[in-house]
């Protein structure tokens, strides 16, 4: 029996890793998880509960609580917390902005990763999982990493695209939030060495799924 294929595609925000992790996981017959869903729905958890973000003991102390429970269907991806479906509404503006908060507390990211690692090893077809510490943190043996990118001109392009926002205002955001996540202390947004780098600046979507899907090919037959 051959190994199954693990790819980890990390990259800064609004660089595509969302459609391409689940277009690249549909094409291969993978399973696909969205690690940065997790953060998120930590994050709405806290906000609901009127958890002071701000205050990392009153994190902690409220974190047993979140159940956080992820579906890897790449075509219909779903994230609980308890009873409750958030997909929706952990991509509001709300959340969005304190996002980057929640993912700096060392308790939230020990207790997803061990999660993200839980299930990346129990997806026996193989699984393509996207973040921002993907390759060099969750799966640091993942059978192929990626590095997705793109200049922040058509990342804010896409994500106000995509939410249906103004261009100005997002494209000020990603560079907030490049910024906040690239200078925390606890896994900032970096490449690992080994991972293959991939500009989508001047690529349509179906582009850059094919591009990535011969290179697991390759390296899967390797």
């Amino acid at each position: 029996m051959s190994t199954p294929l693990v790819i980890a595609i990390d990259g800064p925000s609004g660089s595509g890793k969302s459609s391409t992790s689940r277009g690249v996981a549909t094409k291969l017959g993978l399973s696909y998880l969205d690690t940065g869903s997790m953060y998120r729905a930590v994050t709405w958890y806290m906000l609901a509960n009127n958890i002071d973000i701000t205050n990392t003991s009153a994190v902690e102390q409220a974190l047993p609580d979140a159940k956080i429970h992820v579906g890897t269907d790449p075509k219909a991806p779903e994230i609980w917390v308890g009873d409750t479906d958030v997909s929706g509404p952990i991509r509001g503006p709300e959340v969005t902005e304190s996002v980057s908060v929640i993912s700096a507390v060392p308790a939230v990211r020990a207790k997803l990763v061990q999660i993200q690692q839980h299930v990346a090893a129990t997806c026996d077809t193989g699984v393509v999982v996207e973040g921002r510490d993907i390759g060099t943190v969750v799966l640091p043996n993942a059978t192929l990493k990626i590095y997705l990118t793109a200049d922040g001109s058509a990342r804010a392009t896409r994500r106000a695209t995509e939410q249906g926002v103004d261009p100005k205002t997002t494209a000020e955001s990603l560079q907030a939030r490049d910024i906040a996540d690239s200078t925390r202390t606890v896994s900032p947004l970096e490449k690992a060495d080994d991972a293959i780098v991939v500009d989508s600046t001047d690529m349509t979507l179906e582009e850059v799924i094919d591009h990535i899907c011969e290179l697991a090919v390759t390296r899967r037959d390797i």
